[in-house]
């Protein structure tokens, strides 16, 4: 019979999620730290008057099996995209595929793609801690082989959570290091977190709800996806062409590495009169939209991965994961949060 134990994870995106959710099917006692008001990460949805913006994440890709078997505990709730992605050549939004092959379909839960972290979170119930952030973690003074956690809530509310066995840390590579630095916890781990190189990501949102009319059924292009080489942006999707979702016509346009990481610290209006104005160059629809809305993500994708599948320090009770750890996929994700969890277990 497996020892519970208390561990404390903090991070409820797709990887601390589902590390949550193994070891508390394990029969451990799980507590999740989430700074921001909902679970997902960055497989995160923006609500708007106009319908929602997949503002992080996409799409998914589903090529390990344990993916594959966790989403068979969710019948129906995500859906293949045909997406009909291109690869959009230059600023005068000329096509150099007209449609790109895939080996790999595109998925997308419904109605938005929170949906499925926030199905899997929903057996955590007040296991899961909202709006509050992890600032410190430190041994317990009553128990010294197990740790604390220092914590910042709304309000500025500080909080110290006590009696853990392991702490898991489930948040972008940068994040998670210099938590363990301010912590002074040596451990090793922060050094290998070191080569994990991560890039910023810009996104605009944008609803054309009068392009609605009798007879149109969409404005601009004929493609519902891009990969573009324009050299501030590099996707583009109609967010109306997903399944489930309202047909208002939506975009989401994100910016590219480069471009992004030039302009991290600009102000929203800068960033979204720059981005509109290349949108309006590769897809020609110059109308003014009747929302817009801008999004930073100062980790958003994975330039250079760690490697290995999570990082586990047994004597110290430490570890962390995320899709950092092998790539950028959102079943890396997964996979990583799940290697954790059957780790510690």
């Amino acid at each position: 019979m497996t020892h519970s134990r208390r561990i404390a994870i903090v991070g409820a995106g797709m990887a601390g999620v589902t590390c949550a959710r193994t070891l508390a099917q394990a029969g451990h006692h799980v507590t999740l730290f989430e700074k921001s008001a909902g679970v997902s990460g960055r497989m995160a949805t923006r609500e708007s008057p106009f319908g929602t913006f997949d503002h992080g994440a996409q799409y998914f890709t589903v090529r390990d099996a344990r993916f594959a078997s966790a989403l068979e505990t969710v019948p129906g709730l995500c859906k293949p995209w045909s997406a009909n992605t291109v690869r959009v050549l230059d600023e005068l939004g000329r096509v150099a595929a007209a449609s790109l092959p895939s080996k790999d379909p595109h998925w997308v839960p419904r109605p938005a793609m929170s949906a499925l972290v926030s199905r899997w979170a929903q057996p955590l119930g007040e296991q899961i801690i909202l709006q509050t952030r992890v600032t410190g973690i430190e041994r317990d003074p009553m128990s010294v082989t197990r740790w604390q956690l220092r914590t910042e809530g709304a309000n500025d509310a500080r909080q110290v959570f006590c009696g853990f066995d392991a702490v898991l840390l489930a948040t972008p590579a940068p994040q998670a290091h210099d938590l363990l630095a301010s912590s002074k916890i040596a451990t090793g781990l922060g050094q290998l977190m070191e080569t994990v190189k991560m890039a910023p990501c810009w996104t605009l949102m944008l609803a054309f709800p009068n392009a609605m009319q009798p007879g149109m059924s969409s404005l601009g292009p004929q493609w519902n996806a891009a990969r573009s080489t324009h050299h501030r942006m590099a996707w583009l999707a109609r967010e109306s062409s997903k399944p489930g979702r309202k047909s208002i016509e939506r975009w989401t346009v994100q910016a590219s590495a480069a471009w992004s990481q030039e302009h991290l610290e600009d102000d929203n209006a800068r960033v979204e009169a720059k981005l509109l104005k290349a949108f309006a160059e590769v897809t020609g629809i110059r109308a003014q939209p009747s929302f817009t809305q801008t999004h930073r993500w100062r980790y958003a994708k994975t330039m250079q991965p760690l490697n290995k599948t999570h990082l586990w320090d047994a004597k110290s009770g430490i570890g962390a994961c995320g899709d950092w750890c092998i790539g950028h996929r959102v079943e890396d994700a997964f996979v990583s949060g799940l290697e954790l969890a059957l780790r510690v277990a």
